[in-house]
């Protein structure tokens, strides 16, 4: 009989079967093809040529524990994804690494308009990306790996471009595009500015998260689900800011008690949340207790290049920080997989076909 309830190891964790929800296609790339694309451009910016350098320059710069400058590295990655073909390229690469990585379905975000600098339409960016996304999977199966990658398409709460990419999200979803995400600056940028654009994509029947509570606090969040309608959050870590555990028992305050008891899902980013000042380690992380209180947790990336990471390695931490069981990593994933954006049918076919055999195989060894 298999138990769920061991611990598994590290060797074991990357051979689990993984589910992602929250992964930026622009924080995600290869450092050398950072420095391919960089050099076929003739874009000299770049701090070092050298990839492991330029890798552990990413990371470092990230971990100053301000969100402000952590998006500012993002400036050399926009910069080499504003030619058709490199975008393709990015998108290829970034499914053949999760597929490596043990994902077998992944949401992938990007904000369209960062990538027209050099003449590509919004339209354009998303092709291209969709078209990158194929020939990924095609490149993990012909590895033996079976991966299912979508696109979720974003508007920078700082710019005024939200509605043009919520109508692509309408005008493309039977073509791979699953849904819409603000990203950017929460502070100063709070979610209802967008709201005709929340209650645009309401009236077409399309999902969408929202970033809230990684940078702001609850006010962010409140706004995210009671007054734009968010089926997710992205992140949510501030949640805790109406918990309190100073007591035998936590006590949820009234919009903790709405998230958890409606299952609300939080897509949580361990080390990100790390590097944004949202937690100061791994073993304080939210996610831990979030986790005993039963809200619907899930892991992700956020920016596997800013963050040095993949899923193996958050789940690894995790498991080293609190414990996890197979049990534990079972859930996380089925419970992203459950939130997902893709038809109800689709997801419980991953979940009794892939996940929950694979658990059992891998637990029982």
């Amino acid at each position: 009989m298999t138990d769920l309830t061991k611990i598994p190891t590290p060797e074991q964790i990357a051979r689990l079967p993984k589910a992602l929800l929250h992964d930026h296609l622009d924080g995600g790339l290869r450092p050398q093809t950072i420095i391919d694309i960089a050099a076929e451009i003739g874009y000299k910016a770049l701090p070092t040529t050298e990839p492991i350098e330029l890798g552990n320059w990413f990371r470092e710069s990230c971990d100053s524990g301000s969100l402000v400058r952590y998006l500012e590295t993002f400036s050399h990655t926009i910069a080499v994804m504003q030619r058709r073909e490199d975008i393709v390229r990015v998108a290829r690469e970034c499914v053949v690494d999760l597929a490596r990585d043990g994902v077998v379905y992944a949401e992938v975000r990007g904000a369209p308009e960062l990538f027209t600098e050099k003449g590509l339409s919004m339209s354009d960016v998303v092709q291209a990306t969709l078209d990158g996304y194929k020939l990924g999977e095609a490149d993990a199966k012909a590895e033996g790996l079976s991966i299912r990658v979508t696109s979720i398409l974003c508007g920078m709460r700082q710019n005024k471009r939200s509605q043009e990419a919520a109508e692509l999200v309408v005008e493309y979803r039977d073509e791979g595009v699953v849904g819409f995400d603000i990203a950017g600056p929460e502070d100063g940028f709070p979610p209802s500015d967008q709201l005709s654009t929340f209650e645009y994509l309401r009236r077409e029947n399309a999902h969408f998260t929202i970033h809230a509570g990684e940078a702001y606090g609850l006010p962010s969040i409140w706004e995210a689900i009671q007054l734009c309608g968010a089926e997710r959050l992205g992140h949510g870590v501030h949640i805790m800011d109406d918990i309190d555990l100073s007591g035998p028992k936590p006590r949820l305050g009234r919009l903790a008690s709405y998230i958890r008891d409606r299952r609300v899902p939080l897509e949580l980013c361990p080390t990100s949340n790390l590097q944004t000042g949202a937690a100061k380690s791994i073993r304080e992380h939210p996610i831990g207790k979030l986790g005993r209180m039963r809200f619907r947790i899930t892991v992700n990336t956020d920016n596997r290049l800013m963050s040095q990471t993949s899923m193996s390695k958050e789940m690894t931490q995790l498991v080293d920080a609190f414990g996890w069981t197979f049990l534990d990593l079972q859930r996380v994933t089925i419970n992203a997989l459950k939130s997902a954006f893709i038809p109800f049918e689709e997801r419980l076919a991953i979940i009794e076909e892939v996940v929950k055999p694979a658990y059992a195989a891998i637990a029982a060894e």
